[in-house]
């Protein structure tokens, strides 16, 4: 009578763990093809196959600061991402064209740096698609990257994204550089668990150009290389 009650108490316990493992995928699947990160549709690291690390810009500000990147880049023989906010391209136009014709990859940043876990689908796809049209109008290019303000994204956001033709991209190390003056924590940041596949966020700060030679360096050394998320993204 006990093994038979001991039996029972088992099966409950596997059933009820099946149950809890199968809610957890409905709820967040979350895809590791090719040793990748993807969550509900969203990426948060490249293939781990690529050999590539992606180095990628949000754009708001700093249009001096992006001059500055985009030397450093070209001097290392490096592309990269910039994820381009509409208003601020409104505005510098030439430094926008720059990055193009040094073949780095434009995403979109969406115009008003909003908070797009707030934004219904409608506005979702306005934000984006306004950006679109305007970076396409100022420089021929139709970004199909979007990485969201802050990170801040809903359900509507994917799906505008998806139903946009947009690949929505977040992280996997974040520098923290728009907060942290510090060339150094910037660096470390960076390259903290460097790994192939990884997607490292920055912006155009005076301390983030200054570490960027040594970030470069400290991926070539582990024989990592520096690229776009496009690089990233193969396989996935």
């Amino acid at each position: 009578m006990e093994r038979k009650k001991s039996k029972i108490i088992v099966n409950l316990t596997l059933l009820f763990i099946a149950i809890v493992i199968g809610a957890l995928a409905i709820i967040s699947p979350i895809s590791t093809t090719n040793s990748s990160t993807v969550i509900n549709g969203v990426i948060y690291k490249g293939n781990e196959n690529s050999n590539f690390v992606a180095l990628t810009f949000n754009v708001y500000q700093g249009s001096d600061e992006v001059n500055q990147i985009l030397d450093i880049l070209s001097a290392k023989k490096v592309k990269a991402t910039f994820f381009i906010g509409g208003c601020w391209a409104d505005k510098n136009t030439e430094t926008l064209n720059r990055i193009v014709q040094l073949g780095h990859e434009i995403g979109s940043h969406g115009y008003f740096h909003k908070d797009h876990a707030k934004l219904s689908y409608e506005e979702n796809i306005k934000e984006i698609k306004r950006t679109e049209t305007l970076i396409y109008a100022l420089c021929g290019i139709k970004p199909k990257l979007f990485a969201p303000p802050s990170g801040s994204f809903s359900k509507n956001t994917v799906k505008a994204c998806e139903n946009l033709g947009y690949r929505v991209i977040m992280w996997t190390a974040d520098t923290i550089d728009w907060r942290d003056a510090d060339k150094d924590l910037i660096k470390t940041r960076a390259l903290k668990n460097a790994s192939s596949g990884n997607i490292i966020l920055m912006h155009p700060t005076k301390c983030t150009a200054i570490a960027l030679n040594d970030i470069i360096d400290g991926f070539k050394a582990l024989s990592l290389t520096p690229s776009t998320v496009t690089s990233v993204l193969q396989g996935i």
